[in-house]
């Protein structure tokens, strides 16, 4: 890997990170602001980043794929619930958790996902359970704990209701992750991508349809936040995280993949003002220790 290519993948990554965490932050303001609900911004987020990471793939890579994937009836089936139980499952169980708390808890929340998969791949007897894995378990115990609590037993620093959502959004995470590889080792990641997203926004279509706003009712800068959220924190979020990968090593990519929860916690407590106390800064630091020890766990496993 030459070093042009070394600076592009950092470049990629860290920019896709950084998005994606502010992304979250900027939905939490679209909540507080205007009449912009859930299932709305799900629902538009959805269509429109689907249809312009299937746009890329027409453009730049292999556009035949974007048809054959639909030719296998086994195929057009994993798709079809892959996009309604893990593409949207995840979309609207995080955008809920921001809704009723804030992006931060609810993005360190979904960080769970890989907790969750160590002790489904446990249960399975798919794996042993090493020391690395005792770590990754205390270090999400422990940080969710001063996350929710902030250091006292007696009251939540969220709202229960946000929890509930949060650790729903950590299990759909685990799910996605687990059901796209068998399709990802198939299909270019932008066809499978961006058809579960417009699968999954269709799906949500039938109770909320995009065109059923009052577009009058939304400021300029509530448009702003739209297109952040849609093109930057969606679309090319993860247009970027995958180009990384051309140039990076899995193990890079994870490790810089950490700035996203970093990017939602520093931007909710200084641009949107939520308190965050010193416990919850710890709990902090406990979910993105535990991040860095995946992605350690991950590289050398793959050697």
């Amino acid at each position: 890997m030459n070093k042009s290519s070394g600076r592009k993948g950092l470049f990629l990554v860290t920019t896709g990170a950084i998005f994606w965490g502010i992304s979250g932050t900027v939905s939490q303001k679209l909540f507080q602001q205007t009449a912009v609900d859930i299932q709305w911004l799900v629902t538009t987020r959805l269509l429109v980043a689907g249809m312009l990471l299937l746009s890329v793939q027409w453009l730049a890579k292999d556009r035949s794929q974007i048809v054959v994937v639909w030719k296998n009836k086994k195929t057009a089936f994993q798709l079809i619930a892959f996009g309604l139980l893990g593409m949207l499952a995840v979309q609207y169980t995080y955008m809920a958790s921001i809704k009723y708390g804030n992006a931060a808890v609810a993005t360190l929340l979904q960080y769970l996902a890989p907790v969750m998969i160590i002790i489904y791949l446990i249960l399975r007897k798919q794996m042993v359970f090493t020391r690395k894995d005792l770590l990754t378990v205390f270090l999400a115990l422990t940080g969710c704990f001063f996350l929710l609590t902030n250091g006292s037993v007696s009251q939540l620093s969220v709202p229960a209701v946000a929890v509930f959502w949060g650790v729903l959004s950590g299990g759909a995470l685990a799910f996605y992750t687990l059901y796209a590889g068998p399709l990802l080792k198939q299909y270019d990641s932008l066809v499978i991508v961006g058809w579960a997203m417009i699968i999954g926004g269709l799906g949500l279509s039938v109770i909320h349809p995009p065109w059923q706003i009052d577009f009058k009712s939304l400021t300029p800068e509530a448009y702003v936040y739209l297109v952040f959220v849609i093109l930057f924190g969606t679309m090319i979020a993860f247009w970027f995280y995958i180009e990384s990968l051309q140039s990076l090593s899995p193990k890079e990519t994870s490790l810089l993949g950490s700035l996203e929860p970093l990017a939602a916690v520093l931007t909710t407590v200084f641009w949107l003002k939520e308190p965050f106390g010193f416990f919850q800064w710890l709990g902090t630091a406990c979910i993105i220790g535990l991040i860095v020890v995946l992605a350690l766990k991950k590289n050398s496993s793959s050697k």
